[in-house]
C-alpha cells in the first residue's frame, strides 16, 4: 500500500466478507434507469422517461383526424456546470426534447404532410454524479418514500360487540380503491373509493355472473334439477338455493307516442332458502319454470352461510338492475341509460386508461392469490373478483391467514426515478390535453408538433416538486456522512404515505423483516422516530422496489463460500432458516457446530446446521452505514448508538482532521463512496502539485491514445473553501507529491473531515474519566488549553451575503462606494463597485456591499436648489441600501463575485456582433481542427482497408462498399457526427476502434458546441439572473471557530455534553509521566446509560497510540476483552487503563485510580457563536408592538406567565410594571424612557400597553361600545 493509505489491524473473525455494493446505487442508479441516457432508443426498456412518453402518446383529436406520435426523446448538454449552478443560483438541468411525428388519417386533407420534428420541452434538473439535484443554487436530494405496495391485503378489526369483521382491500398503483368487508350480520359487502356500500352479490351481477344461479355456481354451492312432477318428489325437505319466479309480458299503451310497449313482469312464487314442499311442486309448474335450483347437501353450505345471507340483502335480480343501482349509489343519480350504468363499472376497474395495478401490483396479487395472470395485465379481472372474495371466506372460517402490512414484502420504495416518473406522468397528461384542445381549434389550417405544444406545462410541474414537495429536501451537507445517509433515507411521509399525526406504535416499532433491510438503530428521536429510517449497508431496492438483503447459500451444513451471495426480498426469506455470519466454519466453509442458534421469522429456534436454508453474510449487515461507524456498537445501549449515529452527522470538518485510531473498517469506503475527493483513473504519475490543481500523466496503451482526443496529462482542480449548505467548508489538500507514482482509484488529496483517504470526522484526544471540581457536573465537559492553542479543534465556517440591484419604479439601484452620509473610514474597503476587498477583516456593522436606491422626495426648496446647483450634490434624491455585517459576525473576505445582465445599446449591440462573429470563426477553426485529427486518427486505422458500406442518418452512402478508403476519401466528408449504419472493415478488432474514435469524437465535438453556445449567450445576455435583477454581488466571508465554552461535543457513544471549562494545561491531572490528560468526562455519565463501548475504545485507543497502530474492529465481530489485554500488555499500559492520576494544581496523587485512555471526539455543529444572542433595541412586531423574538429577528427573551408570577411572589411592582410597559409595548413610554436615558433625566411614567389598545379594538369588533375614561 502507498504511503497514501493508513493501514489498519482489523479484529474480524468473519472472513471472506462481499464487497459493500456502491452507498449511492439507490440514488444513481435509479435515475439512470429512468433516464436511460446511455442505452440506444431502440434498446430502452419499458420504464421511467420513455415508459412514461408511451403511456400518453400518440395524442388524437376528438374526430381521430390527427395524430401526434412519440418517437424518440434526447437531451442537450447542461448550459452551465454544477459549481456556475450554485455560484449563480440557477438549477442545473439539460433541455429535454422529444421527436414527435404529426400526421393526418382524413382522406380529405390530402395536401397535410406527415411532419416530423424535434420539439423542446423544457429543461428537466440534472441528477449530479454525487446524486443530488442543484435547484436553484441549493443542492437537494430526493428522499425515497416507503410506502404500502399496491396489490390486495387482508386484515381484520373488531366492532364494538366484539364481533371480529374481515375486510379485503385492493390498492391499485392509480384508480379507485376497492374494499370488500363483512359486517356483524355476516353479510359481505363492496365499498368502493371507500363510499357506498353494495352487498358483493350485486357486483358479481354487475360484471357478469347475473342469476343467482351463477353466483351459487362459482362457490359450487348449487345444482339445479328438472322441474317435473315426479322429478320433484325426490327432492321434497331439501331448501331452494333462488327464487322461483313467475315471469309474463304485459302490453300497454305508451301515451307519449301511441306504441303498444311490452313489458317483463316478474312475481316471486317461492322465495329463496324455501324449504321444498309437496304442496309447492304444483306452484313450481305452474310457473313454467323449466328448472329449479337446490342447496347442495354437503359441508360447504355452512362454510357459504355468508354468500347465501348476502344474496338476501341483495336488492337486485339482473345484470341491469345490478348497474343501474352500482350507479345510484356512485352518481347519486339515475342512469340516462343502460350503457352508461355499464360503463361506470368498466371504468372504475376494468379500463387501461383509469385503472392500473402496476406491475407491482399485479405480481402481489398473483402471488397472494395463486393466480397466473400474466404481467402485462394490469387491471382486474373477474378471475381477481372472485379469488379474493373466496379468500375472505377462507379467512372467517379461519382457513388462511391475515396480513401483516408492516412486512417489508407489503411496503415497498418509491425512489428518486420512479417519484419523476410519476411527475412528468402528470406533466404530460396535462401536456396532452392542451394538445387535443389545440388540435381540435386548427382544423384546416397547416400546423406543426412545435405550435400544439406548450414547453412550460411540463418544466411547471417538475420544477414544483423540486421546489415543494415534502420528499425534495435541502441536502444535510454538514460532512461527508451527513450527505451519504441522507441520500440513503428511507421516509414513510410524504405524499401518498402517512402523517405523524396519524402514524401509530405499529409502524414505526422494529419489524423482524427489517433485519439486512432497515436499521433498526438509526433514526430521529422526536415525533419522526421509527417513520424516517436508513438502508442497511448490504440493502438494495429491486426493480420491483422491495428491499433485498444477501445471503450465502447453505446446503447439508456446508455454506457456499465461492459463489456470490443470493440477494432475498422478505417474502423470499419467509419460512427459511437463516444462521448468523459468525458461526464457527472449517475452511472450507463446513459448520463446525453441533447445534445453530438460526432465525426463522420472528423466532430464534436451536437447530441442526442440516436444517439450515442461508447465512449472513457478515456481522454488520444489519446496521446503516451511520451505526456500522460506532466501534464496539455491541457494548452500548440500543437508545445511546442512535444518539451516537445521529450526532456523527453533525459532526463539522475540522481544520486538521485525523481518523480514528479505533475504527470499524468502514471509513475508507464512507469517504470514496461520498463523491468527495479525487481519485486517480489509472495508473500513472504525478506532473505537477500545487494547492489548487494536480496534474498526471496517465499510463496508456497505443490503442488507448489512437481513439482518444486528449492529452495523457489529465489536470484536477481541487475544490478550496467552499461553503456547503450548512455553511462548513469543504477544503481539499493534496496528498501526492511531483514524482510519485498512483495506481488506479489512489485518493490524491484529503480535507472535509477526510484523512488519507477515510472518513475523520473528530479528533483522538487523551481522556480521562473522573470529576474535576464539580465542572464536569451533568455531563459537562472540561477541556485543557492545549486543545485550544493547538487548533485541535477548530474549524472555519463560511457565510455567503448576496445583494441583488433591481429596477425600480423611480430608476435603477446601483452599487457604488460613494454612499452618502457615511464616513470615509466606513467605506475604505469598498472597491469601486462598492465591494469589500478580499483579505478585509469584518466586524460587526461594517459595510460588505454598498448600494444606493433611488427615493420618491418632496420638492427642494429654492435655497436647496441653489446649493445643489454649486456643489452638484445626489445625495438628496438617493437613500444608503447597504448591506451590513450582523452582529455576531467576525470573519474575513475570502471571495467576492459580480454577475450582471448585458446592457443594451446601439454602440453594445454592434459590438456584440462583432463579438459573436469573432467568436464564430475561432470556433469553426476549432471544429475544423477537430475534424482534421478525426481524419488522420481514422486513416491511420483503417487506411488501405476495404470499405463494408456505411451510411448517413438519413440512409445516404458514404462510403460505398467495396472501395478502399484513402486520405482523400476521409477528408471528403463534411459531417462526421451522424455516419451511424454500416460497417467499417472486416475485422472486428478495427470496428470496435473505429467505434470507440468516433464515440469520443461526438463527445469532444459536442462539448465544443455547448462551449460555443455558452459563450454566445454571455455576450449576447450576460449572466442569467431571476427576472427583475440585473447585478447579483456575492460576498463570501470565512470565519475560524476556535472551541469555546458552551459548545457541544460527543463521543461516538451517544456520550454528548457541553464545554463548561477550558482549563490551562498545567492545572489539568497528569499521568505519572507528567503528561496532563486533554479531556475530562463524568464517570457517572457512564453507567446509567449503558454506553460501556466507550470504555473499550478508550483502552483500545491508548494502546493503539502507544504502538502507533490503528485498528479496526467491526461492529458485532470486534476486539475481544482478551485481545485487548493483550496489546494493552504489550503497549506496556495498566490493564483496563486503571491508572493513578495527579493533581495539576497540587501535584499530588488522586485517591483511586481511573480510566485513562484515547477517545474520540466529535465537535458538533451546535456552537455557541450561533446561540449567544442579546437585544438592546430592535424590532417590534406590527400589531400588540411587542419586541420581536429570536436570534434572526434580533429578538428580545420572553418574559413569559411564570416569569410574572415570581416577581408577583417578590411583591417587585415597579420592576414588573417597568417590564410590562416601556420595556415591551408602551409605545410612547418606550420613547420618552430612550430619550431621559440618554439626556440622564429621571424615569417617566408608563403609559398604556399596546396590547390593551388591541383588546379594546377586538371588543370594538364585536360590537360592543366601549371607552376609556380619565
Amino acid at each position: 500500500m502507498s504511503a497514501t493509505q493508513t493501514e489498519r489491524l482489523n479484529f474480524s473473525s468473519v472472513k471472506n466478507k462481499p464487497d459493500y455494493p456502491d452507498f449511492l446505487d439507490i440514488q444513481i442508479k435509479s435515475f439512470q434507469d429512468f433516464f436511460q441516457l446511455e442505452t440506444k432508443s431502440e434498446e430502452r426498456g419499458q420504464e421511467g422517461l420513455y415508459k412514461t412518453f408511451l403511456e400518453n402518446f400518440p395524442i388524437t383529436d376528438t374526430r381521430n383526424q390527427f395524430v401526434l406520435e412519440f418517437l424518440d426523446y434526447f437531451v442537450d448538454p447542461p448550459r452551465y456546470s454544477i459549481q456556475e449552478c450554485i455560484e449563480r443560483g440557477l438549477t442545473y438541468s439539460v433541455p429535454l426534447k422529444a421527436r414527435l411525428k404529426l400526421y393526418c388519417t382524413d382522406a380529405e386533407h390530402e395536401d397535410f404532410e406527415t411532419i416530423v420534428q424535434d420539439v423542446y420541452l423544457g429543461t428537466i434538473p440534472y441528477m449530479t454524479p454525487s446524486g443530488t439535484f442543484c435547484i436553484n443554487g441549493a443542492e437537494r436530494v430526493v428522499v425515497s418514500q416507503l410506502h404500502r405496495s399496491p396489490g390486495v391485503f387482508f386484515g381484520q378489526s373488531f366492532h364494538a360487540n366484539g364481533t371480529k369483521l374481515y375486510s379485503a382491500r385492493v390498492i391499485p398503483f392509480k384508480g379507485s380503491w376497492i374494499e370488500f368487508a363483512t359486517d356483524i350480520n355476516s353479510v359481505m359487502y363492496a365499498y368502493i373509493d371507500r363510499k357506498k356500500k353494495l352487498p358483493v352479490t350485486t357486483l358479481f351481477r354487475a360484471i357478469g355472473f347475473e342469476r343467482d344461479k351463477d353466483i351459487l355456481e362459482i362457490f359450487d354451492l348449487a345444482e339445479e334439477v328438472k322441474a317435473s312432477k315426479t322429478g320433484l318428489k325426490k327432492y321434497i325437505g331439501r331448501k331452494l338455493a333462488a327464487r322461483v319466479l313467475k315471469t309474463w309480458h304485459e302490453d300497454f299503451v305508451d301515451e307519449d307516442t301511441g306504441e303498444v310497449v311490452s313489458i317483463e313482469r316478474n312475481e316471486i312464487i317461492l322465495d329463496r332458502d324455501t324449504v321444498l314442499e309437496k304442496e309447492h311442486i304444483d306452484e313450481v309448474i305452474d310457473s313454467g319454470s323449466k328448472t329449479i335450483l337446490l342447496h347442495k347437501e354437503d359441508n360447504l353450505q355452512a362454510d357459504y352461510a355468508i354468500i347465501h345471507n348476502t344474496l338476501q340483502k341483495d336488492p337486485t335480480n339482473s345484470e341491469k338492475e345490478a348497474v343501474e343501482h352500482i350507479y345510484r349509489q356512485l352518481r347519486n343519480a339515475e342512469p340516462p341509460d343502460e350503457e352508461t350504468a355499464r360503463g361506470i363499472i368498466h371504468k372504475l376497474f376494468f379500463s387501461d386508461q383509469r385503472y392500473n395495478l402496476g406491475e407491482v401490483g399485479r405480481y402481489r396479487m398473483n402471488k397472494k392469490l395463486g393466480l397466473d395472470i400474466p404481467m402485462d395485465k394490469q387491471v382486474l379481472t373477474k378471475e381477481d373478483i372472485i379469488t379474493i372474495v373466496k379468500y375472505l371466506i377462507e379467512l372467517i372460517n379461519s382457513k388462511a391467514e391475515i396480513d401483516d402490512i408492516d412486512h417489508l414484502s407489503n411496503r415497498r420504495v418509491r425512489t428518486v426515478g420512479e417519484q419523476l416518473s410519476q411527475q412528468f406522468g402528470v406533466g404530460l397528461a396535462r401536456m396532452a390535453r392542451t394538445i387535443r384542445e389545440r388540435m381540435n381549434v386548427r382544423d384546416n389550417e397547416v400546423f406543426t408538433p412545435i405550435d400544439l405544444i406548450n414547453a412550460k406545462t411540463l418544466s411547471s410541474v417538475i420544477n414544483s416538486f423540486f421546489g415543494t414537495n415534502q420528499l425534495s429536501q435541502f441536502m444535510d451537507q454538514t460532512n461527508p456522512l451527513a450527505e451519504i445517509t441522507h441520500k440513503r433515507r428511507l421516509s414513510a411521509l410524504g405524499p401518498g404515505g402517512l402523517s405523524r399525526e396519524r402514524a401509530g406504535f405499529e409502524v414505526r416499532d422494529v419489524h423482524y423483516t427489517h433485519y439486512g433491510r432497515l436499521c433498526p438503530i438509526e433514526t430521529p428521536e422526536g415525533p419522526n422516530i421509527g417513520l424516517i429510517s436508513s438502508l442497511a449497508v448490504y440493502a438494495k431496492v429491486n426493480n420491483l422496489g422491495f428491499i433485498e438483503t444477501p445471503y450465502r447459500k447453505v446446503t447439508d451444513g456446508k455454506i457456499d463460500l465461492k459463489h456470490e451471495p443470493i440477494y432475498l426480498s422478505a417474502e423470499e426469506e419467509e419460512e427459511k432458516h437463516i444462521a448468523q455470519a459468525n458461526i464457527p466454519l472449517s475452511d472450507k466453509g463446513v459448520i463446525e457446530a453441533e447445534k445453530v442458534i438460526a432465525r426463522m421469522e420472528g423466532d430464534f429456534p436451536l437447530v441442526d446446521p442440516t436444517v439450515l436454508n442461508y447465512a449472513d453474510v457478515a456481522p454488520n449487515q444489519i446496521a446503516s452505514i451511520s451505526a456500522s461507524l460506532i466501534p464496539f456498537l455491541e457494548h452500548d445501549d440500543a437508545n445511546r448508538a442512535l444518539m451516537g449515529s445521529n450526532m456523527m452527522r453533525q459532526a463539522v470538518p475540522l481544520l486538521i482532521a485525523d481518523s480514528p485510531i479505533v475504527g470499524t473498517g468502514l471509513e475508507r469506503q464512507v469517504a470514496s463512496d461520498s463523491r468527495v475527493l479525487i481519485n486517480a483513473e489509472g495508473d500513472g504519475v504525478v506532473e505537477y502539485v500545487d494547492a489548487n490543481e494536480i496534474t498526471i500523466k496517465y499510463d496508456r496503451t497505443e490503442n488507448e491514445r489512437m481513439v482518444s482526443f486528449d492529452t495523457d496529462d489529465r489536470t484536477y482542480q481541487l475544490v478550496k473553501f467552499r461553503k456547503t449548505n450548512q455553511s462548513t467548508s469543504i477544503n481539499l489538500k493534496p496528498i501526492v507529491r511531483k514524482g510519485d507514482r498512483v495506481k488506479k482509484g489512489q485518493v490524491l488529496c484529503q480535507g472535509y473531515a477526510t484523512e488519507k483517504g477515510e472518513l475523520a470526522l473528530g479528533r483522538n484526544m487523551k481522556v480521562a474519566f473522573m470529576p474535576w471540581k464539580g465542572y464536569n457536573f451533568e455531563d459537562a465537559i472540561v477541556i485543557s488549553e492545549r486543545v485550544v492553542r493547538e487548533d485541535i479543534f477548530t474549524s472555519i465556517h463560511i457565510d455567503e451575503y448576496s445583494l441583488e440591484v433591481r429596477d425600480t419604479k423611480l430608476g435603477n439601484e446601483e452599487l457604488t462606494n460613494d454612499i452618502p452620509n457615511v464616513s470615509e473610514e466606513a467605506t475604505k474597503d469598498l472597491d469601486e463597485f462598492g465591494m469589500i476587498r478580499i483579505g478585509a477583516e469584518v466586524k460587526p456593522g461594517d459595510i460588505l456591499i454598498g448600494k444606493i436606491t433611488p427615493k420618491g422626495e418632496s420638492d427642494p426648496t429654492p435655497e436647496e436648489k441653489l446649493l445643489r446647483a454649486i456643489f452638484g450634490d445626489k445625495a438628496g434624491d438617493v437613500k444608503d441600501a447597504s448591506l451590513k455585517a450582523s452582529p455576531s459576525l467576525h470573519g474575513v473576505v475570502i471571495e467576492k463575485k459580480l454577475f450582471a445582465r448585458a446592457v443594451k445599446d446601439k454602440r453594445k449591440r454592434a459590438k456584440d456582433k462583432e463579438d459573436i462573429a469573432e467568436l464564430e470563426a475561432k470556433y469553426e477553426a476549432k471544429f475544423i481542427a477537430l475534424q482534421d485529427v478525426l481524419v488522420e486518427k481514422l486513416f491511420t486505422i483503417v487506411g488501405g482497408k476495404t470499405a463494408q458500406g456505411i451510411n448517413n442518418d438519413l440512409g445516404e452512402i458514404v462510403f460505398p462498399k467495396g472501395k478502399k478508403f484513402t486520405l482523400k476519401m476521409l477528408h471528403a466528408v463534411d459531417d462526421y457526427t451522424h455516419l451511424t449504419g454500416g460497417t467499417w472493415s472486416t475485422d472486428d478488432e478495427t470496428n470496435v476502434l473505429v467505434a470507440d474514435l468516433m464515440h469520443n469524437y461526438k463527445i469532444k465535438e459536442n462539448d465544443l458546441q455547448g462551449n460555443l453556445r455558452r459563450e454566445k449567450f454571455t455576450i449576447s445576455v450576460g449572466d442569467e439572473l431571476p427576472s427583475g435583477i440585473l447585478k447579483l454581488a456575492k460576498v463570501y466571508i470565512a470565519k475560524k471557530r476556535k472551541l469555546k465554552v458552551g459548545d457541544k461535543m460527543a463521543g461516538r457513544h451517544g456520550n454528548k455534553g457541553i464545554v463548561a471549562r477550558i482549563v490551562r494545561e498545567e492545572d489539568m491531572p497528569f499521568l505519572e509521566d507528567g503528561t496532563p490528560v486533554d479531556i475530562v468526562l463524568n464517570p457517572l455519565g457512564v453507567p446509567s446509560r449503558m454506553n460501556i463501548g466507550q470504555i473499550y475504545e478508550t483502552v483500545l485507543g491508548w494502546a493503539g497510540q502507544k504502538l502507533g497502530r490503528k485498528y479496526a474492529t467491526p461492529i458485532f465481530d470486534g476486539a475481544t476483552i482478551d485481545q485487548i489485554n493483550e496489546l494493552t500488555d504489550e503497549a506496556g499500559i495498566p490493564r483496563f487503563g486503571h491508572t493513578y492520576l495527579f493533581d495539576g494544581g497540587t501535584g499530588k496523587r488522586f485517591d483511586q485510580p481511573a480510566t485513562v485512555g484515547i477517545i474520540y471526539m466529535l465537535k458538533l455543529g451546535h456552537m455557541v457563536d450561533d446561540k449567544m444572542h442579546a437585544r438592546s433595541i430592535g424590532p417590534y412586531s406590527l400589531i400588540t408592538q411587542q419586541p420581536l423574538g429570536g436570534k434572526a429577528q434580533f429578538g428580545g427573551q420572553r418574559f413569559g406567565e411564570m416569569e410574572v408570577w415570581a416577581l408577583e411572589a417578590y411583591g417587585a411592582s415597579s420592576t414588573l410594571r417597568e417590564i410590562l410597559t416601556v420595556k415591551s409595548d408602551d409605545v410612547i413610554g418606550r420613547a420618552k424612557t430612550y430619550e431621559a436615558i440618554v439626556k440622564g433625566e429621571t424615569m417617566p411614567e408608563p403609559g398604556l400597553p399596546e396590547s390593551f389598545n388591541v383588546l379594546m379594538h377586538e371588543l370594538k369588533g364585536l360590537g360592543l361600545d366601549i371607552r376609556l375614561e380619565e
